[in-house]
């Protein structure tokens, strides 16, 4: 398969491209700076460019089977909301001028809902520092939802999927849509690794055509 992923730099988007490569897709890796890209693989092209190079990222995804986005233009952009919602848009558009008919979005868990009523983002536990990026992929996905040309998937990780903790592959995951996943103790957490797993998964399975889904151990 070919598979293309956006923001392959990133903390998911780099572990979207090991599991790629290392199931044996072809991928074209893009990202502002694909220097940082340190795997080395017959099967990985590379582009260095901004979303928002609408003719450049156009050509890029030509052929492709499937684009992964893990879009964010930095938790510490003061910008965030704003840049997350046109950047989003504008690889919504990228791809269907590309011909490609199959995207998943990596969006945030902020969306899922807690109850009928209360979001994750709703909840007063909610970091302050990360709700302008959180609100926006929040509103994304109602962009999304009205998409009616691609068969778009949009991925909320599980709540306690973050950097900077201790990260293990388990090779196992449950599943859910809008609701968060929770173990036995309470917790809605998958590592980065499994969340990679999760994603190729539903590259190559296509389970979730026109839904929102979520996973957790």
């Amino acid at each position: 398969m070919k598979i293309a992923i956006i923001g392959a730099t990133g903390f998911v988007g780099s572990e979207v491209l090991k599991e790629a490569l290392d199931r044996g897709h072809e991928v074209t890796a893009i990202a502002r700076n694909t220097e940082k890209i340190e795997v080395k693989n017959d099967l990985l092209n590379t582009a260095s460019l901004d979303v928002k190079q609408k003719e450049k990222l156009i050509e890029v995804l030509k052929g492709n089977e499937v684009v992964i986005s893990t879009f964010n233009p930095g938790w510490t952009n003061p910008n965030i909301y704003e840049d997350y919602l046109k950047g989003a848009q504008a690889i919504q558009e990228a791809v269907k001028a590309s011909g490609v008919k199959r995207l998943i979005v990596v969006g945030g868990a902020g969306s899922l809902f807690l109850n009928e009523r209360t979001r994750v983002i709703d909840s007063p536990n909610f970091p302050e520092e990360i709700k302008p990026g959180a609100l926006a992929a929040c509103e994304y996905l109602e962009i999304l939802k009205r998409e009616n040309e691609l068969d778009w998937t949009f991925f909320s990780p599980a709540i306690e999927m973050a950097p900077g903790k201790p990260q293990e592959r388990k090779n196992t995951y449950r599943k859910g849509f809008d609701k968060p996943v929770f173990d036995k103790q309470g917790k809605s957490d998958l590592s980065v690794q499994d969340t990679a797993v999760v994603l190729v998964d539903e590259a190559e399975n296509a389970a979730h055509i026109k839904q929102r889904f979520t996973a957790a151990y």
